[in-house]
């Protein structure tokens, strides 16, 4: 695996040109050269990347799950997530064409930017969850690009960086809203979503996964459902207003509850059943979830 610490060394390897300033690049897709290595390469880079492309016969496997860039999209990659890359057909070229920006976490070093470019979720998303812009948002990002673009090739001064920084978070902040927008629009597929989450959660709960298995994780919904957990999680707080753990809790109370108010086990034994080694455990968050404790809730129906 080729592992790229400067995006000086990536600009080499992919045949660019030297970039105008060591920690940040500004990349017209088209004008990258075309790889004669027919082999799928694997890689991983030390700087956050952020596309607006379109590349026909060309695929990216992200993490365990492959994606193409046929329709124009726009994708996120923070620094050190594994990528492998290489063409569809091998007798043909791949047709390229789009934005990239590079940005080492360097070139944010005493900005705001640099305490919160984490807190968007999609840095944590799939490349098969990526975001598809309409006509309108498309051309709001790509201006923004160019923005970046004639800062990038101008004369850098100390204006520069503040000036740069401002168009970032304008396109990350513009990309937060456009992610919202396609969690409401997609509303038949992601109403699909949160249906086989119930499914998966009740089959779950019904059976023998909570004593051989334990509590069901984010990560273990997620990955039953193909999902990233950060995806996950922000389409079911749009859906339902829950995250995918306060989902999973809910759940688990509505279980708990059934077997106290619907059977004559002890707070041990059911505690058990839903997957706690430890009685005090169930107890906290059935009080946090409820405002009653597990024998206060059973005493009510008696």
């Amino acid at each position: 695996m080729r592992h790229f610490k400067s995006i000086a060394e990536f600009h080499h390897f992919v045949g660019l040109p030297a970039p105008l300033h060591p920690l940040i690049s500004v990349v017209n897709v088209a004008t990258v050269p075309h790889s004669d290595n027919p082999d799928p390469q694997s890689m991983a880079m030390d700087f956050y990347s952020i596309s607006v492309k379109r590349m026909i016969n060309f695929k990216v496997q992200y993490g365990q799950r492959p994606f193409d860039f046929n329709d124009g999209i726009m994708s996120f990659i923070q620094p050190n997530q594994v990528l492998n890359i290489g063409v569809d057909d091998k007798g043909k070229k791949a047709e390229k064409s789009g934005w990239v920006i590079y940005i080492h976490p360097d070139f944010l070093w005493n900005t705001a930017l640099a305490k919160t470019i984490r807190q968007y979720d999609f840095w944590d998303y799939s490349l098969n969850e990526a975001l598809f812009l309409s006509e309108k948002e498309e051309t709001t990002i790509n201006n923004i690009i160019q923005s970046v673009f004639e800062e990038y090739q101008a004369n850098i001064d100390r204006f520069s960086k503040s000036i740069i920084i401002s168009h970032i978070e304008a396109l990350l902040n513009y990309a937060d809203r456009y992610y919202h927008r396609q969690f409401i629009t997609r509303e038949k597929s992601n109403h699909q979503i949160l249906e086989r989450v119930e499914t998966l959660l009740a089959d779950y709960f019904n059976n023998d996964d909570l004593l051989l298995k334990g509590l069901p994780t984010v990560a273990y919904v997620a990955e039953s459902l193909n999902l990233s957990p950060k995806y996950l999680s922000s389409l079911l707080k749009i859906l339902t207003g829950q995250s995918a753990q306060q989902h999973i809790h809910e759940k688990l109370i509505e279980k708990a509850k059934e077997k106290l108010s619907t059977t004559e086990l002890s707070i041990g034994e059911i505690a058990y059943s839903l997957g706690f080694e430890h009685l005090p455990s169930f107890s906290k968050l059935f009080k946090a979830k409820t405002s009653k404790t597990p024998v206060e809730f059973r005493a009510s129906f008696n």
